[in-house]
């Protein structure tokens, strides 16, 4: 049985202009002053910054923990899902938080993901095997000084090719895998 699309945004086809302009929008970011700054054309650079608010301090006054993690969290899943294409399957596998120093200002995160990770996920999950590469990101503040480091592992897999798919692959000779 062929697995299903990965959620309705994935088919919409978003640009990166409109894609940023709806992430804005989402109520977790938009709660806690998570703000998508730039999406690359190529879907591999990516900007986020947070102010900080009234409504993503934590009890001391600093930046809540859960919103500088939120800040990171769907970014190199989106960027790989991007860059591989509908024949892939990405998700986030783990994701982990140190924290180094308290985020008492503005703070911003740079995300990017070599064109050598993408030719390295398609080579690794050839023959329907699994890929788990990990990433990382630091959360910097107005000084350049790193408020967190965060890093993400996420699960890449090939999609399994529908019959008439597979056919239309290998010339018209539908084959089994």
């Amino acid at each position: 049985m062929p697995s299903k699309p990965q959620g309705f945004l994935r088919d919409a086809g978003l640009g990166p202009a409109l894609l940023r302009r709806a992430m804005n929008l989402w109520p977790p970011f938009l709660g806690a002053g998570i703000r998508v700054l730039r999406i690359s054309a190529d879907f591999r650079d990516i900007e986020v910054r947070m102010a900080l608010g009234l409504l993503n301090r934590n009890y001391v006054g600093t930046h809540f923990g859960g919103s500088l993690f939120a800040m990171t969290d769907p970014f190199f899943m989106l960027m790989m899902l991007h860059n591989l294409g509908p024949d892939y399957v990405v998700w986030d596998r783990s994701g982990s938080i140190e924290y180094v120093k308290p985020g008492r200002d503005e703070v911003r995160a740079h995300f990017r993901l070599p064109a050598a990770e993408v030719n390295r996920a398609r080579r690794a999950t050839t023959h329907g095997r699994k890929y788990e590469p990990t990433f990382h990101v630091a959360v910097v503040d107005v000084r350049g000084e790193v408020v967190a480091r965060v890093s993400k592992t996420l699960h890449v897999r090939r999609r399994p090719l529908a019959p008439a798919r597979r056919a239309a692959r290998t010339g018209g000779v539908a084959t089994t895998r």
